[in-house]
């Protein structure tokens, strides 16, 4: 067990039912009620203070005033009410008026308007609509571009897709159980960078989903590359975490209880949710407390549309980041924005990227001598197909582009040279001469460290789970995106991007287009030629993921997440 599950339990408490008040002993009456309460309520009402020798008179003359004020009053409301200024003005509904409601219905709704109770509640859901990040919206293509620059910033035909949550009657009746459990708990431990993070945790509250579990706040292992010790809410809004996903699985901090007896747990790769239940309902019953660690990729990705739909929410709606990093990230997406449309890409150029692919560099023998021994001392590292040359890996698409293919690639899509480009991701291997190429042909190369003012990067240095996050915002509101290599930063973006009105993704051919990219007798205007045609349906246009069974619904949202109105 690590230190930090540790940390987790030493802390927790017995949880305590919250005491529930009626609507009207929680009741916050504007001043106009209070003064009643001081004056007319208290002198007229309460026998202490009436005095024995009080002249009938007087006390209609009373009544006939308590009663004019309440008219008053109910006027004074209404006008208020009924009057435009007093309307939202963000709001699409007509201002309240309470003139065509009978008296019960108007008392029923100036206690709903006044009581808190019904606010905070308001408060505390979060709507799907409001609570999914939405970029800022794509620019218009300019008039004066050249054919194939028009059709470079040109966005895809959506072809009417739209986000779609509806769960099935039978999940929504069993949510009211499951989403009040309290006596059995899933504890998971994810590991990786942000986008592995994001994948595990959806998964993780699916198997909470199956498991009937409640699900404490996600551990993340400190990565070994990055040496990132972040926690969960360094990183994502913990409380906007539970509350989204309150009708689904109960979402708590820590556990209830001191004394457990649970050891890791780690899963075989595509299981589902069948053999969850047949292995671990029992365990679970017995011990209430589950504890998994490495759950990368190990849930099946054909799951019921139910537990699809769970996924999305969980990516798409309910793993908004952290206050400080949303903000600054907007920021940026806002300089970047306001200058006009740009290109998004993520570059993986990093020397632990290298290492892990067994392709060259592109930079020169001393550069791949480096990561040939780092490789050779640590062979764990390399990932598929250990028999293959670096020439088979790269014209078998396995490959990161370097800077020189991704300038080539770029300029044969019909880029303009004058394209702001944004790239997100590490400090590329080779520094300055790793980008060189790229900068030659695309000058103007933007970074959130270009990007950003002195001292606002400062509290997320050596975070790389932050940085990230701050690469994910200001990528997502890019006109175009591209990732130089598949991963899990691409795969995130591909589905948000569909998610939201499948905004412009590229995504390489590489296994078709470098072989052209080699033979040096194509000349630059056929090879764009080549390339657009290798990519007329790798741009971000609606594709399902019904058509290979393997496929992330959080890449590929259709159709069990989208519907076509």
């Amino acid at each position: 067990m690590t230190h930090r599950v540790a940390e987790t339990m030493k802390h927790s408490t017995m949880a305590r039912p919250r005491n529930i008040r009626s609507s009207f002993s929680s009741l916050n009456p504007p001043p106009f009620f209070d003064l009643l309460s001081l004056t007319i309520f208290a002198s007229f009402f309460s026998p202490k203070k009436i005095p024995r020798t009080l002249n009938p008179y007087l006390s209609l003359f009373f009544l006939s005033l308590l009663t004019s004020l309440a008219f008053l009053g109910i006027s004074t409301i209404n006008f208020l009410y009924s009057s435009p200024f007093y309307a939202d003005s963000c709001s699409p509904k007509s201002p309240i008026s309470f003139s065509s409601t009978s008296s019960s219905s108007q008392s029923r709704l100036l206690l709903s308007l006044l009581s808190p109770v019904a606010s905070s509640t308001h408060q505390e859901l979060p709507k799907l609509s409001t609570s999914v990040m939405i970029p800022l919206p794509a620019h218009g293509v300019s008039s004066n571009l050249s054919n194939e620059e028009t059709e470079f910033w040109k966005q895809p035909d959506g072809e009417g897709y739209r986000p779609c949550l509806d769960f099935s009657f039978e999940y929504r009746k069993a949510s009211a159980k499951i989403s009040k459990e309290n006596r059995r708990f899933l504890m998971v431990m994810v590991s990786g960078g942000l986008n592995q993070q994001r994948n595990q945790i959806a998964d993780a509250v699916v198997i909470a989903r199956i498991l009937e579990a409640a699900l404490i706040v996600p551990i993340l292992k400190v990565n070994l590359i990055w040496k990132d010790e972040s926690k969960f809410s360094d990183i994502f809004d913990v409380e906007h975490f539970k509350k989204t996903l309150r009708a689904d699985v109960r979402v708590v901090s820590s556990l209830p209880f001191k004394h457990f007896k649970s050891k890791e747990t780690k899963i075989p790769h595509d299981v589902s949710p069948h053999w969850i239940r047949s292995r671990f309902l029992t365990q679970l019953n017995k011990e209430r407390l589950l504890v998994l660690n490495g759950l990368d990729s190990k849930l099946s990705k054909n799951l019921s549309f139910d537990l699809q739909k769970l996924k999305c929410k969980v990516a798409f709606h309910a793993l908004k980041f952290a206050a400080a990093i949303q903000e600054l990230g907007n920021q940026l997406t806002r300089r970047m924005w306001i200058e006009g449309p740009y290109i998004a890409i993520h570059l993986r150029l990093e020397k632990d990227v290298w290492v892990r692919s067994g392709c060259r560099t592109g930079l020169g023998s001393d550069y791949d001598a480096i990561i040939a021994k780092t490789r050779n001392s640590q062979p764990e590292y390399l990932t598929g197909r250990i028999n293959m040359s670096h020439i088979q890996r790269r014209r078998a698409g396995l490959c990161p582009l370097n800077a020189l293919e991704i300038a080539r690639l770029l300029k044969a899509l019909g880029a303009p040279k004058q394209a702001r480009i944004y790239t997100a991701g590490g400090e590329p291997f080779g520094g300055k001469k790793a980008l060189q190429p790229l900068i030659a042909e695309f000058p103007n190369i933007v970074t959130k460290y270009t990007l950003s003012r002195e001292g606002e990067l400062s509290p997320f240095i050596n975070k790389s789970s932050a940085m990230a996050a701050i690469d994910y915002i200001v990528s997502l509101s890019s006109d175009v995106f591209m990732p130089s290599h598949g991963g899990n930063m691409g795969r995130a973006m591909q589905g948000h991007r569909a998610y939201v009105g499948h905004r412009k993704y590229i995504k390489p051919n590489k296994r078709a287009m470098l072989e052209y990219f080699d033979d040096a007798s194509i000349s630059e205007t056929e090879l764009g030629t080549i390339v657009r045609k290798l990519h007329k349906g790798c741009m971000g246009q609606p594709e399902p993921r019904t058509k290979r069974k393997d496929r992330d619904i959080i890449a590929y949202p259709m159709p069990e997440c989208m519907c076509q109105s």
